[in-house]
């Protein structure tokens, strides 16, 4: 994970700097197909991925990511390079954002994306605690369980109150297929970093609106695809309450000077350069 976040953050600073050719994703079947692309010039390196999406499935995600760059070509299975490269986003973003002194998480969601955040934080926060919530009282235990085994010096806990588990987080992720917020702002504290990367469509919020518009800072991965794809993003900009100069680009934002309080939100969609970095550092292996 440590890697892949290094990989990823190096992308974003590739994607600020003007290095990629990235064409908008292409959505069929109402977001049940995507394809994604993107082109780095520098290198002459390329990748796509076709991902597959059933929200009713086990799992969720089926994707396939192709790589090619100098006459090679890398094909590897596209759901665990989403599930790594998301983590590793939110592992840059929670870094450059998240409370130094962050000692406790709350995770929402137990899906397939949902074991990759937790290593993604804990890799760049000494996590002592984290909350597992989720609908199903045993799909939160049986995480909490597996992760247990994988991190013995953090103490897990599962919970289905969400309300309970954020109310003294110092992050929070949400990794779920909402299309309601999970929470009201007014159930956070007052200095909490929140990352959401589970609502992919504008029919899909896992935030609520208040809780944008009150942050001292938002950050996207990309504005134009958080305004074409992130519902919570679309809902908070079309009524008026966050304008699109409020959004702030993660790869702009990693060479600037932010001084984050209160409570601050990235929101990730996910785009290309992030495969590519993963699919890359693949290739170099």
């Amino acid at each position: 994970m440590s890697a892949a976040i290094d990989a990823v953050r190096d992308a974003f600073r590739e994607l600020a700097a003007g290095n990629f050719v990235l064409p908008a994703r292409q959505i069929f079947g109402d977001g049940t197909v995507l394809v994604m692309s993107a082109y780095h010039s520098p290198s002459g390196t390329a990748v796509v991925k076709k991902i597959g999406i059933a929200l009713d499935q086990v799992p969720a995600i089926r994707a396939t990511v192709i790589w090619t760059g100098g006459g090679e070509q890398l094909v590897a299975d596209g759901s665990s390079i989403t599930t790594l490269r998301t983590g590793a986003v939110v592992g840059v973003a929670t870094d450059l954002l998240a409370p130094a002194d962050a000692s406790r998480l709350t995770l929402i969601g137990t899906g397939a994306q949902a074991p990759d955040q937790v290593r993604a934080v804990l890799a760049v926060r000494r996590i002592a605690a984290v909350t597992v919530t989720g609908r199903s009282a045993d799909r939160a235990a049986a995480l909490s369980t597996s992760l247990t085994a994988e991190f013995p010096d953090v103490k897990f806990t599962p919970s289905t109150s969400v309300d309970d588990a954020i109310a003294d987080a110092d992050i929070v992720c949400c990794a779920t297929s909402s299309s309601t917020p999970l929470f009201e702002a007014d159930a956070l504290p007052e200095r909490v970093h929140v990352n959401a990367i589970g609502a992919f469509r504008p029919t899909m919020r896992e935030l609520p609106r208040d809780l944008l518009t009150t942050a001292s800072i938002v950050i996207v991965d990309q504005r134009e695809a958080a305004l074409e794809e992130s519902g919570e993003i679309i809902d908070a900009v079309t009524s008026g309450a966050l304008s699109t100069e409020d959004l702030l680009e993660l790869g702009p934002a990693l060479s600037q000077p932010l001084e984050p309080t209160g409570r601050t939100v990235f929101k990730s969609v996910g785009i290309g350069p992030q495969d590519w970095a993963i699919a890359a550092a693949l290739a170099k292996a």
